[in-house]
């Protein structure tokens, strides 16, 4: 309780200390200055036109001078018109922001080296519900930016040092989206674009258009603005992947190796391909009738398909003790890893997964925001309701195996003994199990309501801020998995020739990468022509992968702004959160999982959460050109919803899982920020800020030994009479797996530092924006932090001048640790990774232009390891990609 005090403390003081200094600076205010006074420095933005790249950092400089607290901006230019097909991509370019890219774009954003689930996002100041869309993978709090369009934001800002008015719950920055509104654009704006994506590794393209229409009367009261887009985009990810290490003393007819030579248990060639499509739509009606009212009423439709088609061909040398006895030589030892391998004709088995997958994600919401400016007070409310659902994430699965000899290479994967036998697809066939049918739902939806009250004074401390804030956030979950799939070979399935992958990586096995190829329709035909039962899911995947979570909070605040004639201002405040969180799932107790669940099974924690949160921001004007900040808050940041129930998502093969804590507290933090800024020149910046982050309650992953049930002694009888005794398992169908669930382990530090440089140079056309961004954190036990970098460098010089325009972006992050995005999988480090893209524009007139992009030029690869460069987790090639775009304004 003692430390609860200290920040809310040394907010107060901090700023009654300068009240002094304050009032020695000022006596009085000129009527210029109690203007200015009345803004508190919070004013709402106008929406910035801006044309060209100089004038859209020029924008952003604005923003970032102006602000209250530390931000970073970007506008229009940046987020639409930059070498980018979502807005994580066009934010790689502000400081302390990185972005991870597992399937070759940006998706979740780490904010000065946080997990990206640790930031929040919102639109227009309101929540976006969110449903996940591969099959498998679990709710994220941290904002997919696959979802918005970038032609319908206006602007963007990252506010790294909270104020109490803003919402909680971020910990790294709150990212703050701004739609384009009718009343700040000119009458009649029409803007559209249509163009073309083409994907080098794919060898295809996908058509994209967008549409902005904006209209008003002559009174300019009312007004009406739509933006729509259609966006496809080709993904093919081809990557190398091994299912983790095993000593080689498991293997006990092996020779070549030592016993504890580590040896890969699987090689995998594992094939993505996707083509997305998105079509949005965002509509904002607005009224303005008289300068003191102001009402928006703003609607959002987004509907995304993610259906996908995704292939592993592996050697799964652990699968069964057949399998392990038929490992007979080890070799190329490197830095005490088995790099390559032989598995006999006698027990040797390649498994071939596919997956086709449909997912059609739904996004709606609808938003109201009221605001009246009465005579030096202002009163403003908000409402409304978000939803997003993915009810049916199908995925039609079939696993044929191969038994023969094979030898095995780390690089260059699976070489088959007999080539002809492996190209037969009557040699792909069952193992007494052939497949299933697996259905997730997904779920969220925020519903929310927020009033503001601000009165302003002719004095030093100029206005006063109070408000209250209610949202409530709702998470479903649930899986259906179905068994029965029919027993057979590839050539009763089906085939569509061979496969031609991996060509991203040179050298790699004929046999794995040119395989009997079984294509995406058959697969579905197959499965649908299965005599499945619909009544009867597996009751295992049903019971440890279904629940619910809602949590309630009711915030208030209040903040008081200071600013004198002189060069002081800024802010400080407290805001106050009460949170109730109800966390739904089954507890079999130890049993045996049945359909249908005793009603007892069915259980609710509740838990709940208060604490007040301090901020203060200083910032002071040391001359006309530089600009001093130093701030502090408490924040808190809550866990992934999945962490915060009781489930638990196993993979009955290998033996691992990935499960929740209904007894999870949020992340507590403490966070500073110094920044010093000089705008040396017109649009131009050198800028450094030194970050700390003193992280309490901190969460992390821990594995552990459980018992657990497994759904292949119901599915496959055959593989499971070979699998007891084997890793703890037993008669009764437990066995013992390995499961990783989240604590709140401890403490942890966040520190580090970011320089940012923007210049154009003269009338010469050329310029330059560059930042770098240093940030290290440690657990208490030394453990590093997920997502974060210690090194991130971009620079993106551009030219400008008359109807031609280019530009460089240059984006490197060093390695980092992220988590398993599959259940079960380690968390794994991504190596160091270089993003570089380029864009040419040409203006043929006014009113009509054309941008060719081009993104990752180096053909960079996606490579994750497990403790150290010689533990491959996996390698992804994802290809080059490049987009023709013709735009017009009117």
């Amino acid at each position: 309780m003692i430390q609860r005090r200290n920040l809310l403390a040394l907010s107060i003081v901090t700023a009654l200390s300068f009240y002094g200094v304050a009032q020695a600076e000022t006596a009085a205010a000129t009527e210029a200055d109690a203007a200015a006074a009345q803004t508190g420095g919070t004013q709402e933005l106008e929406e910035v036109v801006v044309k060209g790249i100089r004038q859209s950092l020029k924008a952003s400089l604005d923003t970032k001078r102006d602000a209250e607290a530390v931000v970073e901006s970007i506008t229009a230019e940046d987020i639409g018109k930059f070498p980018n097909t979502n807005v994580a991509e066009a934010m790689a370019q502000i400081p302390g922001v990185t972005i991870d890219r597992r399937f070759g774009q940006g998706e979740r954003v780490s904010i000065d080296g946080t997990d990206p689930s640790l930031n929040l996002s919102f639109i227009d100041g309101h929540p976006v519900a969110q449903s996940i869309w591969l099959y498998g993978e679990q709710p994220n709090r941290g904002f997919d930016f696959t979802l918005i369009a970038p032609e319908v934001l206006g602007r963007l800002e990252v506010y790294k040092s909270p104020e109490a008015r803003l919402p909680e719950g971020s910990i790294g920055g709150t990212i703050l989206m701004h739609t384009r509104k009718p009343l700040d654009l000119e009458k009649n704006t029409l803007t559209g674009s249509v163009g073309y994506s083409y994907s080098d590794q794919a060898s295809k393209g996908r058509p994209n258009a967008s549409l902005l229409y904006s209209v008003k009367n002559d009174a300019e009261t009312f007004g009406l603005a739509v933006a729509a887009q259609r966006y496809e985009e080709q993904v093919d990810r081809q990557g190398i992947e091994v299912f983790g290490y095993v000593p080689a003393s498991t293997f006990n007819n092996a020779t070549g190796a030592s016993a504890t030579t580590m040896v890969p248990n699987s090689v995998n060639a594992a094939w993505f391909q996707q083509t997305r499509k998105r079509n949005s739509a965002v509509v904002n009606l607005q009224m303005k009738p008289n300068d003191n009212f102001e009402a928006t009423l703003s609607g959002m439709y987004i509907r995304e398909n993610f259906n996908n088609y995704n292939q592993s061909v592996y050697s799964y040398t652990t699968w069964l003790p057949s399998t392990v006895a038929a490992v007979d030589r080890l070799g190329d030892v490197r830095n005490g890893v088995a790099r390559s391998g032989h598995s006999s004709a006698d027990g040797g088995a390649v498994i071939y997964d596919n997956q086709a997958r449909e997912s059609e994600v739904t996004t709606k919401g609808l938003d109201l925001n009221l605001q009246y400016r009465g005579d030096g007070w202002d009163l403003g409310g908000q409402v409304g309701r978000s939803k997003s659902d993915n009810p049916n994430i199908t995925q039609w699965f079939i696993e044929p195996v191969f038994f023969g000899g094979y030898s095995w290479n780390i690089d260059r994967g699976v070489t088959f003994d007999d080539p002809n036998a492996a190209r037969n697809p009557a040699n792909w066939k069952d193992a007494g199990w052939m497949g299933n049918r697996g259905i997730f739902s997904s779920e969220g939806e925020d519903t929310y309501a927020q009033v503001d009250f601000s009165k302003s004074f002719d004095s030093v401390f100029n206005q006063l801020l109070v408000g209250y804030r209610h949202n409530k956030h709702e998470e479903a979950y649930g899986l259906a998995v179905y068994g029965g799939v029919r027993l057979g070979s590839l050539a009763n399935v089906g085939t569509v020739g061979y496969a031609d992958t991996m060509g991203a990586f040179n050298g790699f096995s004929y046999d794995h990468g040119h395989h009997v190829y079984v294509g995406r329709d058959n697969v579905i035909n197959w499965v649908r022509g299965s005599p499945i039962n619909y009544g009867a899911p597996d009751p295992g995947s049903t019971i440890n992968n279904t629940w619910a979570l809602d949590q309630t909070t009711d915030a208030f605040y209040a903040q008081l702004n200071f600013q004198t004639a002189g060069k002081l201002h800024g802010n400080f405040g407290v805001r106050y959160v009460d949170t109730e969180t109800n966390a739904s799932g089954y507890n079999p107790g130890g049993a045996a999982p049945v359909l249908p669940a005793p009603p007892s099974w069915w259980q609710t924690k509740t838990s709940k959460y208060d604490k007040p949160l301090a901020s203060f921001n200083l910032i002071y004007d040391a001359t006309d050109d530089v600009v001093l900040r130093f701030t502090g808050a408490e924040v808190i940041a809550w866990a992934p919803y999945n962490q915060m129930v009781n489930n638990t998502f196993l993979n009955d093969s290998t033996l691992t899982g990935a499960g929740g804590n209904a007894d999870l507290g949020p992340y507590e933090s403490k966070n500073f920020n110094f920044s010093a800024e000089w705008y040396f020149a017109e649009s131009s910046v050198l800028a450094a800020s030194i970050f700390y982050k003193d992280v309490s309650n901190y969460i992390d992953r821990v594995a552990r030994i459980e018992r657990q049930y497994n759904s292949i002694r119901d599915n496959n009888p055959d593989q499971w009479g070979s699998m007891v005794g084997f890793h703890g398992c037993t008669a009764d169908g437990f066995c013992d797996y390995s499961i990783s669930r989240p604590a709140n382990a401890g403490s942890a530090t966040i520190k580090g530092f970011n320089l940012n440089y923007q210049q154009p140079f003269g009338d010469t056309g050329f310029g330059i924006a560059a930042n770098y961004t240093h940030a290290l954190g440690r657990t208490e036990e030394g453990n590093p932090m997920p997502y974060q970098s210690k090194n991130a460098l971009t620079i993106s010089p551009y030219y400008e001048k008359g109807p031609f325009s280019a530009r460089i972006n240059y984006n490197f992050r060093s390695k980092y640790l992220a988590g398993g995005y599959v259940a079960g999988a380690a968390p794994a480090s991504v190596d160091d990774y270089t993003e570089v893209g380029a864009s040419l524009g040409w203006n043929f007139t006014e009113n009509l232009g054309v941008t060719l992009d081009a993104s990752n030029l180096t053909n960079e690869t996606y490579f994750q390891y497990l403790g150290t460069e010689d533990y491959l987790a996996g390698k992804y090639s994802t290809g080059r990609r490049y987009m023709l775009t013709l735009r017009a304004g009117f």
